[in-house]
């Protein structure tokens, strides 16, 4: 491993330190960043997302999708946590856990909605999982949340709750916001990967295109992830250090989902005999959230300066550290899969 990545917790420790201290102590630096944007869409965190997800996307080998395609187990497993497990148990928990906080409450079930379509590209990669999986699963997600977040989103705070005589709330958004936000994020990194694959093959061949182009572009998806949330702390620096103890209150439902979804996500992968790989890629899939929408969304419909606003913006803080921390964990727990452990002892056999 790489100096890179053997210390990967340092480095974004260190990022999330330095955006919390530029943003504390740089005046206006929050509110400068945020003001550069087009349409709604944050530049400084789309460079740093788009950046981040090239490298990885540029290593799949868009030839053999159709494996994935035809992995019914996997594709329905999919669907079901993230459109009908996620957003469910995302309710439910910020119910319990924030039922005397309303706007913190109504922006984490926004947060919910917002199923992964960017950041979950490099967990995946960090965690060795299956990139062309990722890829199949990332854009069934997308299209989706185009179709369902809306419809969704009216259900968990206005219907449901009326229907469980609980305090009812709206949203505001549009399928073009959403869209948007899919065609930005996903889109963009994804022709890019496509097209230099296919032209790196085409004009050097493939033992050229990943011996010598992916090592070179590899490291800039770490380098992209860094600036992110550099980014993402800076921007709420001043008030995630001056709101710790709401930021603890919105921390409690969502670490509760994150561990809840990532390890339904990797037991019931298991369970269906999908392999380490593709085991791996179900659980961060269902685990990872969208939060440039999510933020998006709580500003447009209730401000800048809501706790809905507030929460979706503590969404990827606490997702980041977890995340990070779950990619170990599914490493370690690689040697528990038939094929991981037989491909262990041929290559001590081989070594003998």
């Amino acid at each position: 491993m790489s100096t890179l990545d053997r210390f990967l917790p340092v480095w974004i420790g260190i990022a999330m330190a330095a955006g919390l201290l530029l943003g504390r102590w740089v005046p206006g630096l929050g509110t400068a960043l945020g003001r550069i944007q087009i349409d709604g869409i944050a530049l400084p965190i789309a460079l740093g997302l788009l950046v981040m997800m090239y490298p990885v996307l540029a290593k799949v080998r868009y030839d053999r999708l159709d494996t994935v395609t035809r992995d019914r187990k996997l594709l329905v497993s999919s669907l079901v946590l993230n459109w009908l497990l996620g957003p469910a148990l995302m309710f439910a928990s910020a119910w319990l856990l924030l039922a005397d906080l309303p706007e913190y409450r109504t922006g984490l079930i926004i947060v919910g909605l917002a199923r992964c379509i960017a950041m979950v590209i490099i967990w995946n990669d960090l965690a060795c999982g299956d990139r062309e999986a990722a890829a199949v699963l990332v854009a069934l997600n997308s299209v989706f949340q185009v179709v369902m977040f809306a419809v969704l989103g009216w259900f968990y705070l206005s219907v449901l709750p009326g229907w469980l005589g609980l305090q009812q709330a709206t949203i505001t958004t549009s399928p073009w916001q959403i869209a948007k936000s899919v065609l930005i994020f996903l889109g963009i990194p994804l022709a890019a990967g496509y097209l230099s694959r296919r032209l790196g093959e085409r004009s050097k061949g493939r033992q050229w295109y990943e011996s010598n182009f992916v090592p070179k572009i590899g490291p800039w998806a770490l380098y992209g992830l860094l600036f992110t949330i550099v980014i993402l702390f800076a921007l709420q620096g001043d008030q995630i250090t001056t709101h710790p103890f709401d930021v603890i209150r919105i921390a409690a439902p969502l670490l509760a989902y994150f561990a809840i979804m990532w390890g339904g996500g990797f037991f019931l992968g298991a369970a269906l005999g999908l392999g380490y790989q593709r085991t791996t890629t179900l659980a961060f899939t269902a685990a990872g959230n969208n939060f440039e929408l999510a933020i998006a969304v709580a500003i447009a419909t209730y401000g800048a300066t809501s706790g809905q606003a507030l929460a979706g913006v503590v969404g990827p803080l606490i997702e980041v550290p977890v995340l990070v921390a779950l990619v170990y964990v599914s490493l370690l727990l690689q040697n528990c899969f038939p094929e991981t452990t037989t491909r262990t002892m041929q290559g001590i056999q081989h070594d003998e």
